[in-house]
């Protein structure tokens, strides 16, 4: 339910709070500058649609910062490219 904010101060002053929905989809990416690359690779950025679906699909950071992880990961990241999602 969505309550403008007449409503939110009212219920406020008498002492409710309001509770917010979160998506259970919602993804915090970490501030890390491999997140970023691999999302260009992609053709993503950090505010598409899709950028936390992506992330959680991909192995650990750890295990992507050796090289032979992240050239397994390319070939997927090529073919999003073309894919809306963006």
């Amino acid at each position: 339910m969505s309550w403008d904010g007449l409503q939110r101060e009212t219920l406020e002053a008498l002492g409710y709070s309001l509770w917010q929905r979160v998506d259970p989809q919602a993804v915090e990416l970490p501030d890390d500058p491999l997140i970023d690359a691999l999302l260009k690779a992609a053709g993503r950025d950090r505010n598409s649609a899709d950028a936390g679906a992506l992330f959680r699909a991909w192995p650990p950071l750890a295990q992507l910062r050796q090289p032979a992880a992240k050239r397994a990961l390319w070939p997927r990241l090529r073919a999003l490219r073309g894919q809306p999602g963006a």
